[in-house]
């Protein structure tokens, strides 16, 4: 379709695997199975709950069997995602009730399926981690498949893409995003539905292939053939662009092309401003299957090392020796560079075996985190001890999520000390001591960042959220979300103060958020004078880029205009108007 003949839609989503991207558009249309709704006889019941089975029985060696196509093309890692749903399939508050809805309610098994689904997904809007809030789709590709195998549907229908296609969808199972993703015919991803660590975005970022999800309407407002123009980075889709649109496009494509080979030939060089200012360029990974691109793209470690993935829709947690080989693992991968392991981030209300869930009134302040941990001392203590044993491997560094006051980081590092105390006495061989630190994203840690310094081996910022709650928004819900702003005085002030405190007690700072990887924001970083930046492989080439071609004390003058103006519009139009004169015009 020519790029003149439609007006040029414009769609803004959230970048979730940075690159910019051109191509095709293949609507891939996942429709849900009309449910039909009937009532039973009595002497339906049993034959009802065998048929139930045999689609239970049926969707387990499915998934199997993509389990092992999946492990063998994307390692063990993407494998674990589908054996998550197979777990679905015996979990029995799915199973049981089920059966109950089938024999008390008399109503067929699609039916019940259905309605046991709507009710799973609901326990999950009271999550306030957003990688397990983004499991709610994971429920609904069990019980899609579940249904269609009841109804004798095709299911796992193989997708035949032509070259360059940038693939428009409602939201993409893991197995489809997988198996599109090695085809190695996909452009990019767009999809409606997802969020920066949906299934969609996790693989695409592994194949460093560009993805904006979360866009809304795009699957209904795309068609067919449309030429598409997508920027991951910044979540934006142009749909039909014009020719100049386009050409703007396919100069940033050759850019970010000429700068990862560029990256790709420097990627031993060190992250050093033209006046000698040393920042070192880490990645943030929830797979190990995400090392190699990291590595591949320069990353000199690991920043943040999400460890909730392995407590993802589990009758019960994973056990101390499950933890010891993941993590031994991640270690001896990254050969000696560091590694930053962040203890468990999870909700309270998302708990392995948990049956019973009690909404929170305001789940994002409530039990999560460091906090969760410190109420669930044994499971705690198994993390810990996993990753003390782990720490003969590697070189390990490990953080403390949340912390808000000096008593939790002394409470949280009592709890390593009597592990490593308990391990020590019972000969089990443990490393040598490594740097304990903590995840600077409240408001409160913020403010009292000197006197954390004083016990703290090292700060990582998490800008996620920090900055939400300090402008009291929930960055997920879109009636507010304009409001999330990275460059608003207070944050900027915020960082500044942090950062103040690490250099003054002469612990290293790092950050780890979103806001890290963000091109637009590099020199402010520099400028405040962050010691570490953890970002996504697709990411580490243009910041290093810009690192390498810029000046600290220039950055420094460009931070102190900035923060003279007063609106964090004000000054968001002035940072990206110099990144734009410095960087060249963006599409």
């Amino acid at each position: 379709m020519s790029s003149q003949a439609t007006p040029t839609l414009s769609l803004k989503g959230i970048g979730a695997s940075p690159g910019v991207a051109v191509g095709h558009a293949y609507i891939l249309d996942r429709k849900r199975v009309r449910t039909p709704k009937l009532r039973l006889a009595e002497a339906e019941v049993d034959p009802e709950r065998m048929r139930m089975k045999t689609a239970l029985d049926l969707s387990d060696r499915q998934l199997s069997e993509l389990k092992e196509q999946i492990t063998r093309s994307e390692g063990p890692e993407h494998g674990l995602i589908i054996e998550a749903h197979r777990l679905m399939l015996h979990d029995p508050m799915f199973v049981d009730e089920v059966n109950r809805l089938i024999v008390e309610d008399r109503i067929n098994a699609e039916w019940a399926v259905r309605r046991v689904a709507r009710k799973l997904k609901h326990l999950f809007d009271n999550i306030p981690d957003e990688y397990f809030r983004e499991r709610r789709s994971d429920v609904e590709y069990v019980a899609d498949r579940v249904v269609r195998n009841l109804m004798g549907q095709v299911v796992d229908e193989e997708v035949s893409l032509p070259d360059h296609a940038v693939v428009v969808a409602h939201d993409l199972s893991p197995a489809d995003t997988a198996m599109m993703a090695r085809s190695g015919r996909v452009a990019g991803f767009v999809t409606d539905l997802g969020g920066q660590t949906s299934h969609t975005a996790i693989v695409a970022r592994a194949r460093s292939t560009p993805a904006v999800v979360g866009a809304g309407r795009a699957s209904e407002q795309i068609s067919p053939g449309d030429l598409v123009a997508l920027d991951g980075t910044r979540g934006l889709v142009l749909v039909n662009p014009t020719e100049d649109q386009l050409a703007l496009f396919h100069e940033t494509m050759r850019r970010h092309a000429e700068m990862e080979a560029r990256a790709l030939e420097a990627k031993d060089l060190p992250a050093q401003s033209t006046d000698g200012f040393r920042i070192r360029l880490v990645g943030n990974i929830e797979f190990p299957e995400e090392i190699s691109p990291l590595l591949a793209h320069g990353a000199e470690g690991i920043g943040l090392y999400r460890t909730e993935f392995m407590f993802l829709d589990r009758k019960s947690p994973p056990t101390e020796e499950e933890q010891y080989r993941a993590y031994r693992q991640v270690l001896e991968a990254m050969g000696g560079r560091p590694v930053t392991i962040r203890t468990l981030d999870l909700g309270g209300d998302k708990v392995p075996g948990k049956t019973k869930h009690e909404k929170e009134p305001n789940p994002a302040m409530g039990l999560r985190a460091i906090r969760y941990c410190l109420a669930n001392r044994e499971l705690f203590r198994v993390q810990l001890r996993a990753l003390l044993r782990a720490s003969v491997h590697g070189n390990m560094r490990m953080m403390f999520p949340l912390i808000c006051g000096m008593s939790e980081l002394r409470e949280a590092r009592s709890e390593l000390e009597a592990c490593r105390t308990e391990l020590g006495r019972a000969g089990v061989p443990i490393g040598k001591r490594f740097q304990v630190g903590i995840m600077v994203e409240t408001p409160s840690a913020a403010l009292i960042a000197d006197r954390l310094a004083q016990e703290a081996d090292f700060f990582s910022v998490g800008t996620n959220d920090l900055i939400q709650y300090s402008l009291a928004i929930d960055r997920q819900n879109r009636d507010v979300a304009y409001l999330y702003k990275p460059l608003h005085l207070s944050v900027l002030r915020s960082l500044k103060n942090i950062v103040s405190a690490a250099k003054g007690a002469g612990i290293p700072v790092a950050m780890c958020g979103e806001m890290a990887g963000d091109p637009i924001y590099a020199l402010v970083l520099l400028a405040l004078g962050f010691d570490e930046l953890s970002m996504t492989a697709g990411q580490i080439p243009t910041v290093k880029g810009i690192i390498r071609e810029s000046n600290r004390e220039d950055a420094q003058q460009l931070l102190e205009t900035a923060m003279e103006l007063t609106t964090a519009e004000e000054i968001e139009r002035f940072i990206r108007t110099e990144m734009d004169r410095r960087l060249g015009e963006q599409p």
